[in-house]
């Protein structure tokens, strides 16, 4: 519970305020807030791999935008946390920056999502909600340049924000200035239905900073790619990669705690005895391939009845940026085929999915530990820390189904069993595959999957990001 008494963050361009040295940027912070109807406003603590990585620094201070009346509130009132800035942005250049260009056109783009017969339509609409991104990006150049102590190091994350270095270069040159990229970045032929000029705007404000980073190889190699068809060359812009991992300890810890303990109770119970489980945890975002994964699943049952009554699908698909329509339309087609497939295959006494649309962390460990498969066919994806995340956790092991689109491929290909995620048939016989594993086999591949999973833990990503910034 916070009150109005909680620690005040200075005021921008205070003297107080302008020596931190190591400063973050992303458009959603460590912490937001709800608002009470009595008027009391309550934090939660955000998590994933940025606050666990940040959690490695002492100096820092990370910049962020309010998200909801929750967090707006808290800023009216100057609540705040030590080490956090929140930016109260216009709530409608927010909704065009956010919703209208950053995941409905920067995340179209990257994770190649446009059907190009009908989309994208570049119209004076979208120059509007530009102009909105603009504006967006703006303003924390502007907070951060305010904030930044001389010669300071500032990591800006992510599509959100692609505009920042650059502004904020013009306007601090002293700073050392880093862009992460948590997203693909599109292959060349795909960034340019983006209108010329606003492409090139892109590619130089990421162009900026002093060090732009990837999460593979492969994105930043389309990267410089783009940069070099466009613009020529990325310039002095050094480019990078870090493959954020696992962080092994935390899921240990807490997946053995005693609320998962109960969810696994509650979901033994729901799959029943005997029977092999294939788990999925994903938001129900268009990039991550729910629906064909069911298709998938639908074939395994066809092509292979041995598998009837069985094994059980647990698939864990929490709504996404549901106040955009195609995610409300693309939940309520998961949960249109779930039903269908256990109308049609479903007996008595065997639900063939078990599916969940309420997020609950607990129940997502629960469901690793049980795993026997771990589906992650994503049709594009920076990474997919669900790929590590389970064989890591998974008290028996579990075969890694895999799709050679996720930035995890990388890293768990040779150990994973790769499926190209639109070929419903291929991935149905990977599934039939990962299910009549030898158990020796699936044990190896688990325990070397679990290591290339935690090569890079979230601290240390964060502490190499930071170095090879400061290095020059």
């Amino acid at each position: 519970m916070v009150s109005e008494h909680a620690e005040h963050a200075p005021e921008p361009g205070s003297a107080a305020a302008s020596t931190a040295q190591v400063l973050v940027a992303s458009n959603r912070g460590p912490v937001s807030y709800t608002l009470g109807e009595d008027g009391t406003l309550d934090a939660k603590r955000g998590g994933g791999g940025l606050v666990s990585g940040l959690s490695a620094v002492d100096d820092k201070l990370w910049v962020c935008a309010a998200l909801g009346d929750g967090d707006r509130e808290a800023v009216r009132r100057g609540v705040g946390e030590a080490g956090v800035r929140m930016l109260d942005i216009d709530a409608g250049v927010h909704a065009d920056a956010y919703n209208g260009i950053a995941n409905s056109v920067l995340w179209f783009v990257h994770h190649l999502l446009y059907q190009t017969p009908v989309e994208p339509v570049f119209d004076a609409e979208f120059r509007r909600q530009w102009a909105s991104y603009e504006a967006y990006n703006r303003a924390f150049a502007e907070a951060l340049a305010e904030e930044a102590g001389p010669g300071a190091s500032v990591l800006v994350q992510d599509y959100h924000l692609a505009l920042v270095p650059g502004m904020l270069r013009e306007l601090r040159p002293d700073l050392r200035i880093g862009h992460f990229s948590h997203t693909p970045w599109a292959p060349v032929d795909y960034f340019r239905l983006l209108p010329d000029d606003i492409a090139e705007q892109l590619l130089r404000g990421i162009l900026g900073a002093d060090r732009a980073a990837f999460l593979t190889r492969r994105w930043a190699d389309a990267f410089i790619g783009c940069c070099t068809e466009i613009l020529g060359g990325t310039g002095r812009t050094r480019i990078g990669v870090h493959g954020l991992g696992a962080d092994a300890d935390f899921l240990r810890r807490r997946s053995h705690e005693a609320d998962v303990d109960e969810r696994m109770a509650a979901l033994r119970e729901q799959v029943g005895e005997g029977r092999k489980t294939i788990v999925r945890v994903d938001r129900t975002e268009l990039s991550k391939n729910i629906v064909r994964g069911l298709h998938a699943f639908r074939a395994l049952l066809d092509a292979h009845p041995e598998w009837r009554e069985r094994v059980v699908h647990i698939a864990f698909a929490y709504p996404s940026r549901q106040d955009l329509a195609v995610y409300r339309d693309y939940t309520a087609a998961v949960q249109t085929l779930a039903t269908e497939i256990n109308g049609a295959y479903g007996t008595e006494s065997w639900t063939p999915v078990v599916l969940h649309v309420k997020d609950d962390f607990a129940r997502s460990l629960a469901a690793y530990r049980l795993a026997d498969v771990a589906l992650v066919n994503p049709i594009r994806d920076g990474m997919n820390l669900v790929a590590k995340e389970v064989p890591v956790v998974s008290d028996q092991g579990c075969a890694l189904v895999l799709s050679r689109e996720a930035g995890a491929y990388e890293e768990l290909g040779e150990d994973a069993i790769v499926v190209n995620p639109y070929d419903v048939v291929g991935t149905a016989e990977a599934l039939h595959e990962a299910l009549t594993m030898s158990g020796d086999e699936r044990s190896g591949r688990t325990k070397r999957l679990a290591e290339a999973a935690t090569a890079l833990p979230p601290q240390q990503w964060f502490l190499d990001q930071l170095e090879a910034l400061r290095q020059g």
